[in-house]
Formats: structure tokens, C-alpha cells, sequence
């Protein structure tokens, strides 16, 4: 099999850097005939309904997803070659379920401002904005309740199984910019957008084609975010020029950005996700008494490495008894499956074969197939914890 680039050779350069064809492949026009289930298109971004969205996914209304694949193709042709980024209004219906995180995100950042710490930022001023890292294990740590009855929220699951397939991995980090914090420079995002031109540029072409597929990017609003507040500036389409890796960084694509990007509004519990090669930039908050706060979500392959280490096994373990008493409330096993989903390792490796062999099958139990086990089991939490500890040990060469 060969993997030619689109300039016909196998390395991607600087010299490739062409902004004549960068403007070809971006000016162009979203026509809402293309995506079916979208419900408009704003600044030549796609709009999803979240309520039509989930009667489309499961119109009868019992779980299956009879038409559930068809309206994930469609989301990974607007995340691939469409405009690269959707917004689903109303992705968090009941405002009490973000809130309740929101209470918990404000915690933990009372207790970085009481300790002193100050989070990085990687495209911004340290310290001008609040930022909570690894937000994902410590608001599950912190109040599990709140953090299933965030993360059962079918949109994310459905937007993350259409680009990444199962066993994805959530991983999140508040970013709360306070007024006056100002706009980051355009950039792309993790892998490639975290690497240096020149060590960027030591991956062949089918690696820069690779990257973006490996992650998805999307954000939570935890407030009303009006354009004044700077909310996310994107590129549409900008994902689909495959030298953009090394272009982002270049003065002129910086400056055709800044002239062409768009920005949407974001109500509370609206949810936007794009793919990690979109040309993007949190905007400045020129507001006076809003902090925007939005929950950054960096969703993962199975088959890929998350930038942030997660205790997954701290937080299994943190959730579990939460999804033993909604069990026994009569919750639908979806409802299970997604919080499962964004908490538990659900794919069985690297893992070390002599101690943790295949079982029935090519491959161990993976930390969700435990969890899995143990709520149709109704194991203790102590058990759980015991057979999570033992597995953990398992896969240690």
C-alpha cells in the first residue's frame, strides 16, 4: 500500500506551504442540503438540534440506534471534509446537571488559588486565566454523582464513537477565561499541533494525515457566551490542507486567520466539537463581569496516546457505586455504558501477555469489561477495587 501526499511525495516542508491553495480549499461554502440532520448552518458552521438528534439516532425510542450509524457518517463527513466543526444547541438539556460541575470545577480552582499554583496555558499567558488540568479524575474524585450524570450525556457519546469508535478515552481541562483574558494565537492541536515545525516536519506526510483522527476536540459551555465573552475562533475547513501543521505558525496564515476566522455564541449546555486540525483560538473575553467557563474536552483513540494521565482505576472506582444505585433505580444500561465509557480504560492494552494473557478470545478484559462485569455481578465496591488493583498489577512487566 502507498501513501502519497497530496503534493506527491512523501515528507511535508515549510516550501509547502502554499496560501494561495490554503484560501482554495477554505473558501468554501457550507450548504445544509449536504447534511441532512443538521438544523442550520452559522458562519459556515454546522448546527445540530440536540433533541432532533437523539429521535434521529433512536426514533423508536428503545435504545437500539436504528439509524444511529446513519447520523454518525454523517458527522464524520462534516468533522472530515465539511467545515470540520459542530455545535449541537442544547447538548445538556437539564442546566442542573452542568451546573452541579460547575460548583465542582469553582472548588478545585478555590483550592489552586488557596495552594498557590498557577495552571500553564499552552497558547496563552500562564496565569491569566483560571485552568484546572486533569479535570476529568478530579471532578470524578471530587463529586461522582455529578460527574455520571455529567458524562452519561448521549451527545458526547455519540459525537465521540462517530470519530473515534469504541473504546475512547475522555480526558478534560477547564479553561475559565476571566475578563480582560486575551485571545490565544491560532494554532492546531495535539498530536502534530503540539511539536515544533522542525520536529513536525520529521513525520512523513502520512502521519500528518494521520494526527487528526487520532483525537477529538470539543467544549462544554458552562455559561452563557455571548461573542464579547471570546468564545472559540475557528477556520472551517482549514483541516483539509495537509502541510497545516507546519503552516499554522507562519505570519501570513496567522494573518489570513485573524481576517477570516469565525465565532459563534454558545448558551449554557450547548457543545461544540471540531477536529484537532482546524485552525483555532479561544477569543478575548472583553466583557467586565463574565468568566467564561467552558469544560475543554480532549476525547482519544483507543489506538493513541492522551496528552494528560488519567487514574482511571481511581476513578472506576470512585464511580461505581453511583452506577450500582442507579442501576438498581431501573437507569437503562446505556445510560451505564456511557459513563463507563468516559471513565474506565476501555482498551486491554499495552498490557504484558506472560501475566495478563488473552481470554477467550485475542485479548485480556479490559478495566471497562471489569467494570462491566462487576455492576451486572452487583459486586461491593471493594471488590471492584480489589479486582481492578489485581489487574493493574497484571499488566506491570
Amino acid at each position: 500500500m502507498s501513501f502519497p501526499s497530496a503534493h506527491g511525495h512523501a515528507w511535508v516542508t515549510e516550501q509547502d506551504c502554499d496560501l494561495d491553495v490554503f484560501r482554495s480549499l477554505v473558501e468554501r461554502t457550507t450548504d445544509l442540503a449536504d447534511f441532512p440532520h443538521a438544523t442550520t448552518v452559522e458562519g459556515n458552521v454546522l448546527v445540530y438540534d440536540s433533541e432532533r438528534l437523539r429521535t434521529a439516532a433512536d426514533p423508536s425510542g428503545t435504545g437500539r440506534e436504528p439509524a444511529g450509524r446513519e447520523l454518525r457518517a454523517e458527522l464524520v463527513r462534516a468533522l472530515a471534509d465539511g467545515p470540520g466543526i459542530v455545535v449541537f444547541r442544547g447538548a445538556f438539556p437539564d442546566p442542573a446537571v452542568v451546573d452541579r460541575l460547575t460548583a465542582a470545577f469553582d472548588a478545585l480552582i478555590a483550592e489552586q488559588h488557596a495552594s498557590g499554583t498557577t495552571a500553564g496555558d499552552h497558547f496563552a499567558k500562564p496565569g491569566a486565566n483560571d485552568r484546572v488540568w486533569n479535570a476529568l479524575e478530579k471532578a470524578a474524585l471530587y463529586d461522582p454523582e455529578a460527574f455520571a450524570e455529567y458524562y452519561a450525556n448521549d451527545i458526547l457519546a455519540l459525537v465521540s464513537r462517530a470519530w473515534l469508535g469504541p473504546g475512547y478515552q475522555v480526558t478534560s481541562q477547564v479553561n475559565v477565561v476571566n475578563p480582560g483574558g486575551a485571545a490565544q494565537s491560532p494554532h492546531r492541536d495535539y498530536h502534530l499541533g503540539f511539536l515544533s515545525n522542525e520536529v513536525a516536519a520529521a513525520y512523513p506526510a502520512h502521519v500528518h494525515r494521520l494526527s487528526p483522527v487520532l483525537t477529538l476536540q470539543g467544549a462544554v459551555a458552562h455559561c452563557d457566551m455571548p461573542v464579547e465573552s471570546g468564545p472559540t475562533l475557528y477556520l472551517p475547513y482549514s483541516q483539509t490542507y495537509e502541510p497545516g501543521y507546519l503552516a499554522w505558525r507562519l505570519p501570513e496564515f496567522q494573518a489570513y486567520f485573524d481576517e477570516h476566522r469565525v465565532q459563534l455564541p454558545l448558551a449554557k449546555g450547548d457543545a461544540a466539537f471540531f477536529n484537532p486540525a482546524v485552525f483555532h483560538a479561544a477569543g478575548t473575553n472583553r466583557t467586565t463581569d463574565l468568566r467564561r467557563t467552558a469544560n475543554l474536552l480532549q476525547v482519544s483513540s483507543a489506538f493513541g496516546r492522551a496528552m494528560e494521565t488519567v487514574d482511571r482505576e481511581a476513578v472506576a472506582n470512585a464511580v461505581f457505586p453511583v452506577l450500582l444505585k442507579r442501576r438498581a433505580e431501573g437507569v437503562g444500561e446505556e445510560w451505564l455504558e456511557r459513563v463507563i465509557a468516559a471513565s474506565a480504560e476501555g482498551y486491554p492494552f499495552p498490557t504484558n501477555l506472560d501475566s495478563d494473557p488473552p481470554v477467550d478470545g485475542m485479548a485480556p478484559p479490559s478495566q471497562a469489561d471489569v467494570v462491566r462485569r462487576a455492576l451486572h455481578e452487583e459486586w461491593t465496591p471493594q471488590t471492584l477495587r480489589d479486582e481492578l488493583r489485581a489487574g493493574a498489577e497484571r499488566r506491570i512487566s
